[in-house]
């Protein structure tokens, strides 16, 4: 379910829900998870199953579970809008961990940082690391490799048939990664590679490297 590649000397492993496990830090890096959209859906009268909700939660216990790591820093977009019946569920969440959570601020981190604070869970605007820089909007540090996620990055496919399709994907340049959305309802952008540009496609289960 994982590819492992390395960038700038370091080790991470890639895993086909969008999930990044930075092996040196023991932590995983999430981008764009959006608890709380599938309810916003509902609320506007859109068909979304109810146990959607609990999909993100099952996501995340299963890429702690595989990579049982020490830390988890949120990479902006924790929740999609203001607090809901989902704030509930992700504090009974927060309760049953025993790592450190921390959330970089997105755009769509709206609800105050004294809530996560309360939790436990440490907010920031940003994290460097040695020459890692980690955002949630993609920016360019001269010196710093960045993560950062926003973009929802996907890439899209032709095949001999003409069938097109559009595919989730971590998106790398020789100055950043961007990571894929860990949320089932975020929708995708497709990005245009360019030459020297790394793509890792998440088909089904799988994280696989484009030519």
């Amino acid at each position: 379910m994982s590819l492992e590649i390395t960038l700038h000397d370091q080790t991470f492993q890639l895993h086909s829900s969008g999930a990044c496990y930075w092996v040196e830090q023991d932590v995983i890096l999430l981008a764009d998870v959006h608890l709380g959209k599938s309810a916003h859906f509902r609320k506007h009268g859109m068909a979304v199953p109810s146990q959607a909700d609990d999909n993100e939660y099952d996501k995340l216990n299963a890429v702690i579970e595989e990579f049982k790591p020490a830390r988890l820093w949120f990479l902006g977009d924790l929740f999609h809008s203001y607090q809901n019946a989902e704030w509930h569920f992700f504090e009974q969440w927060v309760r049953m961990q025993s790592i450190e959570i921390v959330l970089v601020m997105g755009n769509h981190d709206v609800i105050g940082k004294e809530h996560f604070q309360m939790l436990g869970i440490k907010t920031v605007d940003q994290i460097q690391m040695g020459s890692f820089f980690l955002t949630h909007h993609p920016a360019e540090v001269d010196g710093h490799f960045n993560i950062a996620g926003h973009i929802h990055p996907a890439v899209k496919l032709t095949g001999v048939g003409r069938q097109r399709m559009k595919i989730p994907c971590f998106f790398c340049t020789e100055s950043g990664m961007i990571l894929r959305a860990f949320g089932d309802f975020t929708g995708t952008y497709a990005l245009k590679p360019k030459k020297g540009n790394r793509i890792f496609a998440c088909v089904e289960n799988e994280v696989i490297e484009l030519a």
